[in-house]
């Protein structure tokens, strides 16, 4: 069932606006739809599972939506002004936006990647003519991170680097929009949030304003297998993995393990009873839904649907 349709959105900054003008694939961003999802309504009547489809962003991920305010943000201060080049890392949907976004508002691109990054988002980053830059897939994505870091540091008046994983206006775009949609939408009858860690942006935003704005909702985070691991998601067990900066841990209130092949049945039967064709860590994120609400019995769980699956077909996750 459909809850709500895209409406353009007063939550948008004000001095966001006048860049629309310029590049109005922009206003496309966010008032992304809510819809809900009845595959346990048999088996869980009382609990209810609600997600926000975040591919309908011009991105069609919900990286879209901090990506949109770091360049934003980085413009009006300055800070990324003409003749500079953006880098980042990513895993591929935050590229994606920058390379759309980077397009869009004449913005030289330069993104560094894992090697394992799929091969459908690494040719949509290319389409937008932002230069890739690749790093040893079995190192992960801390290494595209540090290679990053390695490029702006030997050149830093050449690049501006917004670093997703440190912005505070990663987690403000959730704090200030996702979330604030989620707030109207539910007319605030939530009882647990689900999401995961890549940057720690939207678990960290939207985790916040809701415990800010509903007596007793639960944060709840899908945590990842090590190996061979939910793409898009970090493996914080890993006593190697690097902690993004903005990721504040004070709002988990649980923590579900959540392993590939768990991630791979639930998109499978989304895709075949629903239609929904979901990459895996929206599956994660339903699956730990799904393991909290079967032991609570009752509730609202509203979580984010983060890509789609046409992403991950090199990946071979629907083979």
């Amino acid at each position: 069932m459909l809850l709500t349709r895209r409406t353009n959105s007063d939550d948008v900054p004000a001095r966001f606006r006048p860049f629309f003008d310029k590049a109005p694939i922009l206003a496309l961003v966010g008032g992304t739809p809510l819809v809900e999802v009845p595959i346990f309504r048999d088996e869980l009547p009382r609990c209810r599972f609600l997600a926000k489809v975040e591919s309908t962003n011009p991105g069609g991920s919900i990286k879209d939506r901090p990506v949109r305010r770091m360049l934003l943000e980085a413009l009006i201060s300055g800070e990324l002004g003409p003749g500079r080049t953006l880098i980042d890392s990513s895993s591929g949907n935050a590229g994606i936006a920058y390379a759309m976004m980077g397009a869009a508002l004449g913005i030289d691109v330069e993104l560094v990647v894992p090697g394992n990054a799929s091969l459908e988002r690494k040719r949509r980053i290319k389409a937008h003519a932002a230069r890739l830059v690749e790093t040893d897939p079995i190192e992960g994505y801390d290494a595209a991170l540090c290679e990053a870091h390695r490029r702006h540091d030997a050149t830093p008046d050449h690049y501006f680097m917004p670093d997703q994983y440190k912005n505070p206006s990663n987690w403000r775009a959730h704090y200030e929009e996702t979330a604030v949609e989620i707030l109207r939408e539910t007319g605030r009858n939530i009882t647990h949030f689900i999401a995961g860690v890549g940057t720690g942006g939207t678990i960290t935003g939207v985790g916040r304003r809701l415990k800010e704005e509903v007596k007793g909702v639960r944060v709840v985070m899908a945590c990842p297998d090590i190996f061979p691991g939910i793409e898009g998601l970090k493996p914080l067990d890993d006593p190697s993995a690097i902690v993004p900066a903005i990721f504040d841990a004070s709002v988990v209130d649980e923590k579900v393990p959540v392993t590939t092949e768990d991630a791979y049945l639930v998109c499978t039967k989304l895709a075949r009873t629903t239609g929904l064709f979901l990459g895996q860590s929206s599956g994660a994120f339903l699956k730990a839904a799904y393991e909290v609400a079967r032991r609570e019995k009752r509730g609202t769980f509203v979580t984010v649907f983060s890509d789609l699956g046409e992403r991950y077909f090199s990946a071979r996750l629907w083979d």
